[in-house]
């Protein structure tokens, strides 16, 4: 990090190299922090969505429910810290409907589940 002084008197303050850095496996601390605060940003907005458009008492008002973003494997990336009692089962959840859906599951598509023996 280096600053100087331009000739109009602003401060100048470059940060790196300059360089644009391509984000790969190795995260620094910085990246990391920005990529977990922007996932839980995405978790939170679900909830604030969610609770918005309900009709039901309990998500509503009791702010029943959770949301969170699961990676490709299944396994929890980010979640909204609304009721996190439900967090334990979720991965598994998404796990088994991944397990379950197999090849018909494509990109975008949306699961619901509530079935007490798969997690929900």
């Amino acid at each position: 990090c280096t600053a100087s002084v331009t000739a109009r008197g602003d401060l100048k303050i470059l940060i790196g190299s300059g360089g644009v850095k391509k984000v790969g496996k190795e995260l620094d601390t910085i990246q990391l922090s920005i990529f977990s605060h922007r996932f839980m940003s995405i978790a939170e907005q679900m909830g604030r969505i969610l609770q918005r458009t309900s009709i039901s008492t309990n998500i509503k008002e009791r702010l029943d429910f959770s949301c969170a973003l699961f990676g490709p494997d299944g396994g929890l990336v980010s979640n909204a810290p609304h009721i996190p009692v439900h967090l334990g089962a979720m991965q598994d959840t998404v796990r088994h409907q991944m397990r379950f859906l197999g090849s018909n599951l494509k990109r975008g598509d949306v699961i619901l589940a509530n079935h007490p023996k798969a997690g929900g």
